[in-house]
């Protein structure tokens, strides 16, 4: 007598919970070497596009801070070194007028 062996699995199938718009479902199942299913044009995510099936994220350049910025972070400091239990808030009120009296406004008025 032989023994039964099951049939060799010669497939695998795995389920899993996807989430996201159509479009994004859709570009998860297409086969990037046929490029037969275009996005619809909607809205995309500006740090995001489309390159030969794969999702590019863009770099985005720093601006350098402004002249207000600086003058913020540095009597921010300040502030708070002298007060340290002073809440945040009643600090950036007080290092906001010290930047509408001061004469190192760079900029538009």
């Amino acid at each position: 007598m032989q023994s039964s062996q099951p049939p060799p699995i010669t497939e695998v199938v795995t389920l899993v919970k996807v989430e996201g718009t159509i479009d994004e479902l859709k570009l998860l199942f297409i086969n990037p070497a046929s490029g037969k299913f275009e996005p619809s044009k909607g809205k995309k995510a500006p740090s995001q596009t489309r390159k030969a099936g794969k999702a590019v994220v863009k770099k985005t350049v720093k601006r350098a801070p402004s002249a207000y910025n600086k003058h913020m972070k540095k009597e921010l400091a300040r502030l708070k070194k002298k007060h340290p239990k002073t809440p945040h808030a009643t600090l950036f009120k007080r290092a906001a007028k010290s930047w509408k009296g001061s004469k190192k406004k760079g900029g538009k008025k």
